[in-house]
């Protein structure tokens, strides 16, 4: 189906990018969207649902308001999970890593990508913060559409995000619950890799 066996595979980027291409023609909805789970300083976690925005070598790309309150935990706290769920092929994989932010030319490169109505989204939203109605979202939407005609400066709270991996488990459903799991763990310059029990 995507030309990668997992039992045989080396490289685990490669095989999510093989992956992720068949969730792309499968899934109905955003198969780049992920549960990514934060925490704060003393453990408190949450998890929320983000869309993964790009994969290369150095690992996993978001995108976010660093005011929100997944931006103040990766602050406090710069480690973070992801799990991809992809239900039509009854597939799953779950990351871990340290994070660390893109750079300003990525990021400004990325919100000028987005639609002009997503770029004020961002601009408008006090994002995590209590919205009294939300009249007052769609007012302050439209004071930034006067306010900017044209172009939308990306502003300085809204960033990237590079989750660098550490481990990558990938499992695939199994008839009677004989899944298989592959775990790769970073160590040294290389990946190691192991079946895991379902």
């Amino acid at each position: 189906m995507d030309g990668i066996d997992m039992e045989t595979a080396v490289d685990p980027i490669a095989l999510f990018v093989a992956w992720m291409k068949a969730a792309e023609a499968s899934e109905l909805n955003d198969a780049t969207a992920v549960a990514l789970a934060t925490a704060t300083r003393d453990g408190m976690p949450s998890v929320r649902m983000v869309l993964m925005t790009r994969v290369d070598e150095r690992g996993f790309c978001f995108y976010t308001n660093a005011e929100s309150q997944k931006g103040i935990e990766l602050a406090e706290n710069p480690r973070a999970a992801m799990c991809f769920h992809w239900k039509s092929l009854r597939r799953q994989v779950r990351i871990s890593g340290r994070v660390s932010e893109l750079s300003a030319e990525e990021a400004d490169e990325y919100f000028e990508s987005r639609s002009r109505l997503s770029q004020l989204g961002a601009v408008a939203s006090q994002q995590s913060r209590v919205l009294p109605g939300r009249e007052v979202l769609e007012a302050r939407v439209k004071e930034l559409e006067r306010a900017f005609p044209e172009k939308i400066p990306r502003p300085a709270y809204w960033r990237g995000y590079l989750l660098r991996p550490e481990r990558i488990e990938f499992w695939k459903s199994g008839e009677g619950r004989m899944h298989d799991r592959f775990l790769f763990t970073k160590g040294g310059e290389g990946w190691q890799k192991e079946r895991l029990f379902p």
